[in-house]
């Protein structure tokens, strides 16, 4: 058959991996450690290449991930929550992890340990589910919710990514949902190529929390060289008609990203590390402090659940 599923330790680190046989293909996911994305292995003209930036070990990655969260599942909100602290319902909340400068980052499941539900493969797709039943576990979201991972590897070098969210408390809840993946396709994000047509950058803060105005952006409306630019900034998307949302490019090499996204991510993060190795390209359903500010605050009510489809599409286009 062409998908198949295996699993291994790779230096600490237990791996769910599916493969697509005939294209040398291969996802692999971190169960133990959210359910991350930690390695997408496609054929290039230059041989295998994973395009995401991952943690070597074990050790390093219990060392780095509360500090680079690379691949995190970035849940119940993305980046940051300014002073670790907002107000739902009349009842002020205060969150325990916090990071230096006072703000709560990145969620709360990034290192939580998935249950995997389900694994499936077809002459079409491989595919494994995921599962963390969150249980009130931090002061600052004191609320019950299942967060399911649902990642499904196609032809084409195709990889769906679904996250269900589904409320198991009482009350209405607030939510949010995003990804945290670093891309690499060269030694140097510099020589590559950014694409994503942007109706707006939202203004932030020196601690990088949204003003509430939305400025003009279109520098990377059409593809073009990433240079020297340095980013950590949110942008408005439209992803409405199916079209990828950002495009990631090396040329030389003929590696290409394309995101495609439902509408429910209409947020793009993009982060350039100070090594320039790499570039997280943060797919997001809402803003950074989305619940004090409430800009695309998701309020789950009890018993519904909320599903959010974005894919990663890798072209290996031969270069001359």
């Amino acid at each position: 058959m062409r998908f198949r599923i295996t699993h291994s330790n790779h230096k600490g680190i237990q791996l769910i991996h599916l493969h697509d046989d005939e294209l040398s293909c291969t996802v692999s996911i971190a169960p133990e450690k959210g359910a991350m994305l930690h390695a997408f292995v496609v054929q290039a003209g230059m041989g295998p290449v994973n395009i995401i930036n991952n943690y070597s070990n074990k050790a390093e990655l219990d060392q780095e991930l509360a500090l680079s969260y690379k691949s995190s599942k970035l849940s119940p909100f993305p980046c940051r929550i300014e002073n670790g602290s907002y107000l739902w319902e009349g009842h002020r909340y205060q969150f325990d992890n916090r990071f230096p400068d006072g703000s709560a980052i990145h969620g709360l499941l990034f290192n939580k340990n998935f249950t995997v539900r389900e694994q499936k493969t077809t002459e079409f797709f491989a595919s494994a589910l995921f599962e963390y039943q969150y249980e009130a576990e931090d002061p600052g979201y004191p609320f019950r919710y299942t967060c399911q991972v649902l990642y499904t590897l196609f032809h084409g070098n195709t990889l769906q990514v679904q996250t269900m969210l589904h409320n198991s408390d009482q009350q209405t809840i607030p939510m949010a949902d995003g990804w945290h993946p670093y891309f690499q396709l060269s030694e140097s994000i510099n020589d590559c190529w950014l694409r994503f047509p942007a109706k707006g950058m939202l203004e932030f803060s020196e601690l990088l929390i949204p003003t509430g105005r939305i400025l003009p952006y279109q520098t990377f409306n059409a593809s073009k060289p990433f240079g020297n630019t340095e980013l950590d900034n949110c942008f408005l998307l439209d992803p409405a008609g199916g079209q990828p949302v950002c495009e990631w490019s090396h040329p030389t090499s003929g590696l290409s990203i394309r995101f495609v996204t439902d509408e429910q991510y209409p947020y793009l993060q993009i982060y350039t590390p100070p090594d320039r190795k790499s570039i997280a390209i943060e797919n997001l359903s809402s803003a950074p402090n989305c619940f004090n500010n409430g800009i695309g605050l998701i309020e789950l009510a009890p018993g519904q659940t909320k599903t959010l489809t974005l894919h990663y599409i890798i072209d290996t286009k031969e270069t001359n």
